[in-house]
């Protein structure tokens, strides 16, 4: 009978140990975050979602998931975090506005959540205790294109092909409901006009969904029909930039070392741009300083997740709305 008891009560021991050691090895491994990314294959993002593992290494658990640029996509992942229990989840959206049913969703299980990058409309956000958003202020990333313009056009009268006095221009514009797109697209032009510069574009804006193959394609529709007009190229991400350069390239201009040079402008600082812009194949670009935004993401997250307020111990600020974090941005050129 002792004997059995003894067995009985060792087994409860066993089983007690195990259930501490598997809660251990859980708060060793720190919180379950899960991270929802728009599309893997954005370069801008891929330096977000590398800042982000890094700065989350050894103090979480991360599950990161592809959208694939499909909102329905990203919608079942989020049900599949939903339904494991994340501690908290950060999102950065295919559609911004989509996030209403997101929210919805997220709120209901009482998860913190932040998003980042591609900006949801706040109000929507602001009816969630728990929601915070990471971003930029995307008017001034046109704002500083505009001011590089300025610069462009001051430095060298060459670039005025035909002498007018005005910047023939053409425009590749990342998606045609985002808010980044929008508003680069829009005060880029504004700012060069606010700085005395007289803007004239050639044809349609090029939708081109941030992918230098696109814009490519419809750099090389551009020029077929316009070569010898074109003065200059304002795109809103130097994915395009640098599919528009290919374009120039083939047929003889933005070559390294070539005399021929029409000034391409983007945004986001990659390391294929800051190269172009060394060779002296584009002009300038603004810093989108992905580095930088996964780790505000990441400090703010792990705040929430333990229970502290967003900001607490960091250097971040909200905005006026009280509820974002904005990362600067600074023009780069050669």
């Amino acid at each position: 009978m002792k004997s059995v008891k003894a067995r009985v009560l060792l087994a409860v021991c066993m089983a007690v140990l195990g259930i501490l050691a598997a809660a251990a090895a859980a708060f060793a491994a720190g919180p379950n975050i899960g991270v929802l990314i728009y599309k893997y294959d954005d370069t801008y993002i891929s330096t977000v979602r590398n800042a982000l593992n890094k700065a989350l290494d050894g103090k979480a658990e991360i599950t990161m998931q592809d959208g694939k640029g499909d909102q329905a996509t990203q919608n079942d992942q989020l049900d599949v975090m939903i339904a494991k229990g994340m501690d908290g989840i950060i999102v950065n959206m295919v559609d911004a506005q989509a996030a209403a049913g997101v929210v919805e969703k997220i709120k209901a299980t009482g998860t913190p959540v932040v998003f980042f990058n591609r900006e949801p409309d706040l109000n929507v956000l602001k009816t969630y205790d728990k929601a915070v958003f990471v971003g930029t202020n995307a008017a001034d990333a046109g704002r500083m294109q505009g001011d590089i313009i300025k610069q462009l056009w001051d430095s060298n009268p060459a670039f005025d092909l035909n002498k007018d006095g005005q910047f023939q221009y053409v425009m590749f514009k990342g998606e045609p409901d985002n808010p980044e797109a929008i508003a680069r697209t829009e005060f880029s032009v504004k700012q060069a006009e606010a700085n005395g510069i007289k803007m004239a574009q050639i044809g349609e804006t090029f939708v081109c969904n941030w992918d230098t193959a696109q814009a490519q394609t419809a750099m090389e529709s551009a020029l077929a029909a316009n070569e010898g007009k074109i003065e200059l190229v304002i795109a809103n991400n130097d994915s395009m930039a640098m599919g528009a350069i290919a374009a120039l390239s083939n047929i003889g201009y933005n070559l390294e070392g070539g005399s021929k040079l029409i000034p391409v402008i983007g945004v986001d600082a990659t390391d294929q741009a800051i190269d172009a812009i060394s060779k002296g194949i584009m002009s300038a670009t603004v810093k989108q300083d992905g580095e930088a935004m996964g780790n505000a993401v990441a400090a703010i997250m792990l705040n929430m997740v333990a229970g502290k307020t967003p900001l607490d111990g960091t250097q971040y600020a909200y905005d006026d709305s009280g509820i974002a974090v904005r990362i600067p941005y600074s023009p780069y050129t050669k």
